[in-house]
């Protein structure tokens, strides 16, 4: 069985290492020690593209959390020839300069990649995999007046929409889950939290949801760019896109109109694009080109000319926006902004919707995902789901304990 090749990115820049096909985690890592002279016990690896930034050993152990298990196999994970993993370490080491071969060279051999590289044609896609995305009217409100009150539209924010697709493809978000993050005005970095997310997934699967797409915004300078996605949004939403294995994963905007309005648009990446971010044909730092042109490691033929340069448009596949009211409310304080939920919180979420059945008061995510951190989420937060999806009585008990907790530790 031919081996496959891993496309591993760090600080150094980008760089192969060869595995044999039903590899693990383990096995890459002792592969990276015996090819790039990187001992195991100083690597993190991980497929998310934000452990470059990290800036110590522990940052960098938060944000692989996605290959800890050093027996999981590379396959379960998504990854496979081609694929690119990002490598964090610790130490310095001596790194080989590339081998040149002169361009144009009489005689020069044509590789296999080469060939097929000129035989990848970019065409844009016709159809999206779902119909339309509706938004649960309070979930879209909340995060874009967050944004545009508190935030002025000055620095990038983003969050995952969670809900459910219609037999007939439509894409329905009830709610958006706000991971930490650091947004700048030309950046978004997520610090994701495995811990959390995993609440969060476990709370939308006991609401009979799922993870539906990601949805970020535009800031005010963005406004003014000749592109609908920049080439750095495109690759942040390809890895997104790619580590869902989602046909129906979906990516919304958000951005301010020049006339005041709040523009919601949705897309779809194309199947290509996410089968060429994969292959790790992407090139992830190229400064001198264009935010509206993603590069490619390899030319591609577009329109019959040969390119490495991809206008970014064409990986983008439309998708109509509607709007819904949703099964859950949208009032209590939401995850990871500049102020986060409490106990007191919750004291004063229950008491404003005191005239409320006790399951109403409590049908709402950001409630819930609060709740997760003292109650248990895989037996007391899929009893309250439970209830909260079919708007029946709170188990007994639950109340109590709930209320308990929102008396016991107010200030």
């Amino acid at each position: 069985m031919a081996a496959a090749v891993v496309r591993i990115r760090s600080r150094d820049g980008l760089e192969r290492v060869s595995v044999h096909p039903k590899a693990t985690v383990l096995e890459l890592q002792m592969a990276i020690e015996r090819e790039l002279q990187v001992p195991v016990s100083a690597q993190y690896v991980s497929r998310n593209q934000s452990l470059l930034m990290a800036k110590d050993p522990s940052g960098a152990a938060l944000m692989a959390a996605d290959m800890r298990d050093p027996s999981a196999a590379l396959s379960s994970l998504g990854i496979g020839h081609g694929s690119v993993v990002f490598l964090f370490y610790s130490g310095k080491r001596e790194v080989a300069g590339p081998k040149v071969t002169p361009s144009g060279a009489f005689g020069k051999k044509m590789t296999m990649d080469d060939l097929i590289a000129r035989q990848t044609r970019v065409e844009r896609q016709q159809h999206a995999h779902c119909n339309s995305l509706s938004f649960d009217r309070a979930a879209a409100n909340a995060f874009q007046h967050y944004v545009h009150e508190t935030l002025a539209f000055g620095v990038k924010r983003g969050g995952f929409m969670y809900g459910s697709v219609t037999e007939q493809g439509d894409a329905l978000v009830h709610f958006i889950y706000e991971p930490p993050q650091q947004g700048s005005e030309d950046g978004l970095l997520l610090l994701r939290d495995p811990d959390e997310e995993r609440r969060a997934d476990g709370i939308a699967a006991g609401l009979g949801m799922r993870r539906l797409g990601f949805i970020f915004t535009h800031t005010i300078s963005q406004g003014k760019a000749d592109y609908t996605l920049s080439n750095a949004e495109i690759r942040q939403a390809a890895q997104l896109h790619a580590e869902s294995n989602f046909d129906a994963w979906t990516t919304a905007l958000v951005k301010l109109e020049a006339n005041g309005d709040v523009q919601f648009e949705s897309f779809q990446l194309s199947d290509q694009c996410i089968k060429l971010w994969k292959e790790g044909w992407f090139v992830q730092d190229a400064e001198d080109v264009n935010p509206k042109l993603s590069r490619m490691n390899k030319e591609v033929v577009i329109l019959g000319k040969d390119t490495r340069d991809v206008d970014n448009v064409l990986f983008l596949v439309p998708v109509k926006i509607l709007d819904h009211q949703g099964p859950l409310s949208c009032n209590f304080p939401i995850e990871n902004r500049l102020t986060l939920p409490s106990f007191e919180s919750l004291r004063s979420h229950l008491d404003s919707n005191k005239s409320r059945p006790y399951v109403q008061r409590i049908s709402d995510f950001h409630l819930l995902l609060f709740l997760s951190k003292s109650l248990d989420i895989d037996t007391d937060i899929p009893r309250l789901t439970e209830a909260i999806s079919t708007q029946g009585s709170v188990p007994d008990g639950y109340q109590l304990l709930i209320d308990s907790l929102a008396s016991n530790h107010s200030y």
